[in-house]
């Protein structure tokens, strides 16, 4: 084992950059939620990958963006907490969107993300995402103006949505990893227990199903999981919201609504945990659990004082 490698990379970007699409295509499975609704990604989500004898851990972190509620500055707390410990950074880059900005200089969100990460002493790459949708003129004149703010290590042009490119950055990432045991079993592939992992599918369902209708302060507890005799699982949790008028939401006519989301809930859990599950959805009211440090500790985030 002495030949072993073993890292922390910190995935980090604005909102909907596609960081948790390029987390579950590097790993190979479903370990992050995505969601085109911004601020999906709450707290930080670790993904392993084995590569060659390297272990490489990757941290899926919150959109960097201006915090404005005491939820978000909690989250991007938490995403610049998360890079500071990486032993490498990867800047992710919605490519088709900082193209339409257009301008000399990045856009302003971009060009704030840059200048506190020309801070950092860690390897730093630029991966520009969605190369897809834009020409490749455009593409190298973009790596070329942000590479002018920041001495990055490399440079890497991806679709995290069909894997395009992510072979050479899993290869040059681990290249960068320092030398020492590995953190986990050869075969995990995420730290989250299946409880919050299951808790986390059903929010990204909620997200699908009521997309700009769905109130931003909507948060899943799993609040009991009970392995049965055949072999499958009961799951009862219960979706918090913060006004009785959310919760008529959520719920839908008839109870329609809560009734796709919990179906198509039911679908993917059973998948990640490889059995049946038979799960029960309730929705309930908890107003201001914005200000309450508890929640904020059952996410993982730190509570912000003010």
């Amino acid at each position: 084992m002495s030949q072993t490698r073993c890292g922390f990379v910190a995935l980090i970007g604005a909102p909907n950059a596609g960081k948790s699409t390029l987390l579950n295509a590097l790993v190979g499975s479903k370990v992050s939620i995505v969601s085109r609704k911004a601020q999906t990604t709450r707290t930080a989500v670790r993904g392993i990958l084995m590569e060659g004898q390297t272990q490489i851990i990757f941290v899926d972190t919150p959109g960097l963006f201006a915090p404005k509620r005491r939820l978000d500055r909690a989250m991007v707390a938490s995403a610049w907490g998360a890079a500071g410990e990486a032993d490498a950074l990867a800047l992710l880059i919605d490519a088709r969107q900082e193209i339409l900005a257009k301008g000399d200089e990045p856009s302003e969100l971009v060009g704030s993300i840059l200048a506190t990460l020309a801070q950092s002493r860690a390897p730093k790459f630029l991966v520009l995402n969605k190369i897809d949708l834009v020409e490749r003129s455009a593409l190298l004149a973009l790596a070329a103006k942000l590479n002018s703010g920041v001495k990055f290590d490399d440079t890497f042009m991806i679709s995290a949505a069909n894997g395009d490119g992510c072979e050479r950055l899993r290869g040059r990432l681990a290249e960068k990893m320092p030398m020492g045991p590995w953190l986990y079993p050869e075969d995990q592939i995420a730290d989250a227990p299946m409880r919050t992992l299951a808790a986390e599918i059903t929010r990204e369902k909620l997200f699908e199903r009521l997309h700009d209708e769905l109130p931003y302060q909507t948060t899943v507890e799993t609040e009991s999981w009970k392995d049965l005799p055949d072999g499958s699982a009961r799951i009862e949790q219960t979706i918090y919201v913060t006004r009785d008028s959310h919760k008529k939401i959520v719920i839908g006519e008839g109870g329609r609504t809560l009734k796709s989301i919990g179906t198509a809930a039911r679908k993917e859990i059973a998948e990640a945990n490889e059995s049946k599950v038979h799960l029960f959805l309730f929705v309930k009211v908890r107003e201001n659990w914005l200000d309450d440090p508890e929640r904020y500790r059952a996410m993982g985030l730190e509570f912000p004082k003010s």
